[in-house]
């Protein structure tokens, strides 16, 4: 939630609780310390994205005619340019062309393991997780500004 916009609707103990609730519900048991994480990161992104994609929905009002200070409008504005939405697409694509390396974005931002953790739990080096981490940052860098 720390990469998250001021004000987020959706509180960090919301988000733990119900990627542990998913979590459990597709697997009972984990293999260890970092496939559970591994685990919960995929969920926290999956339900950060539902939530703005929900926020955003024109059926439930997300932006239809409203009025808003301008810190809203401006806090809306960094979010479309580059919210969570966008880099799920843009995380999407990257994981066609390197799997790996989208898996590694998705540990470190929304699961916030370190990289020795991602590391072990892809069962590569951490110079590995470092090459693909810069690799996918470069990616996401090029496809997110255009």
């Amino acid at each position: 939630m720390a990469g998250q916009r001021r004000g987020h609707t959706l509180q960090a103990t919301a988000l733990v609780h119900e990627a542990f609730v998913r979590s459990v519900r597709g697997r009972a048991e984990w293999r260890n310390r970092d496939h559970f994480l591994a685990t919960a990161a995929t969920a926290m992104r999956t339900i950060l994205v539902d939530h703005a994609r929900r926020r955003t929905s024109a059926k439930r009002g997300g932006k239809s005619r409203r009025r808003v200070p301008l810190d809203a409008v401006l806090d809306e504005f960094e979010e479309k340019s580059g919210g969570v939405i966008a880099l799920d697409e843009v995380l999407t694509s990257l994981g066609c062309a390197d799997a790996r390396a989208a898996r590694v974005v998705e540990m470190l931002f929304f699961g916030g393991m370190t990289k020795v953790q991602v590391a072990r739990r892809l069962g590569v080096s951490r110079k590995t997780v470092e090459r693909d981490w810069n690799v996918a940052r470069a990616w996401l860098a090029t496809r997110m500004a255009s």
